[in-house]
This record gives structure tokens, sequence and C-alpha cells, in this order.
């Protein structure tokens, strides 16, 4: 145990093993709602800890920068039920539903982070981190599936489960996330086939 020596008066020094989680926590979740309300581009390190409830020093202690924070959001992305089921499928068609899930659930958010990406290099930083996770995943599949085609057919299902392709059809073409998972999952099943 962790003492704390005051005026010769040794004690035991207050441990909060819970706080810095708890903490942790209310910041991610100031990062969350700043992003979905399309303000953490213009958002302070100060106002993130001003939001969470916690001292300035608290977000830089946990995450050291704005690009902490985004790579900390990276990291709970990584918890969405869509992406822990994503990493191991075995076929195309779950392999869509799963990215057409999880743009869904967290399109709010990933429209900042992609819309400021040219612009803010922890933004960047996330779009870049998941593309290339996406790819890995597909790259595996592939070799699964349809290893001759893979070559040929990797390009066009890196376009077609895209967030760019899932914002353009559900935004601009007006699809449902069920018409748009459909459609994508054939495009998918067209670019193995060929």
């Amino acid at each position: 145990m962790d003492t704390l020596s005051i005026l010769g008066v040794t004690m035991p020094y207050p441990t909060r093993r819970r706080a810095p989680a708890a903490s942790r926590a209310k910041v991610l979740a100031a990062v969350h709602d700043l992003l979905a309300a399309g303000a953490f581009h213009t958002a302070t390190v100060e106002d993130i800890a001003e939001r969470a409830g916690v001292a300035r020093a608290t977000v830089y202690q946990q995450f050291g920068s704005r690009l902490g924070l985004v790579d900390a959001m990276c990291e709970a992305f990584d918890e969405n039920p869509a992406l822990l089921r994503l990493r191991g499928v075995e076929t195309l068609d779950e392999f869509v539903a799963l990215c057409v899930a999880f743009w869904s659930s967290e399109e709010a958010v990933l429209e900042q982070l992609y819309g400021v990406a040219a612009v803010d290099p922890a933004a960047a930083a996330l779009v870049e981190r998941q593309r290339a996770d996406r790819r890995g995943e597909l790259e595996r599949l592939l070799r699964i599936v349809a290893p001759k085609a893979a070559r040929r057919a990797l390009p066009l299902l890196l376009v077609a489960t895209s967030f760019e392709t899932y914002r353009e059809l559900r935004r601009h073409a007006g699809l449902s996330e069920r018409e748009l998972t459909r459609t994508l999952q054939a495009v998918a099943r067209d670019a193995v086939a060929r």
C-alpha cells in the first residue's frame, strides 16, 4: 500500500483506482457528444474537460492530446458489437451487413470525423485506421471466399463497404438501412463473381 507522510506522520495514501476509469468514461462521453453535435473540431481540451466535469489536467493525463482523445474513441468503436462480430466473419453478406450496422450505429459521430479528416490530424488518423482495419478484414475474407477473385474484387469491396458509400446511399439516394444492406450485398456478390 502506498503511504503519505505529512509532518512526520505516515498514513495510507488515499487511492482512487475507480476514479480514473470513471473520469475516462466521462471524457469519452463528452467527446462522443461533441462529435455527434458537430462541435468537436472547434472544441478545446478545456471545453471537453468542462463538459465531462473533470479537470483539464485529467484530460491531458489520461489522453495526452486531441489525437489521444480520437485514439481513445477508436478504441471505444472497437467495442461496438457490429465491429466485434465483423472480425472473423466468413461470408460477404454478413461482412456487408455488419459494416452497414456499424456505420448506422455511429453515423452522427463518424459524419463529423470523416468530414473534418482533411483538416484535423486526429480525425484523419481515425479514418485511416478504420480503412486499414476494414481492408485487412476484407483481404482475410477474400482469401476464404474468393481467393482467385481477391485482387480484382478488393478495390470494389473497399468502395462498397466504405462510410462514404454508406453516407451517399443513405442520405442522397434515400435508401433505408435494410435496402442499403441488400444493395451492397448484391454489389459484393457481383464483385467476386466476375
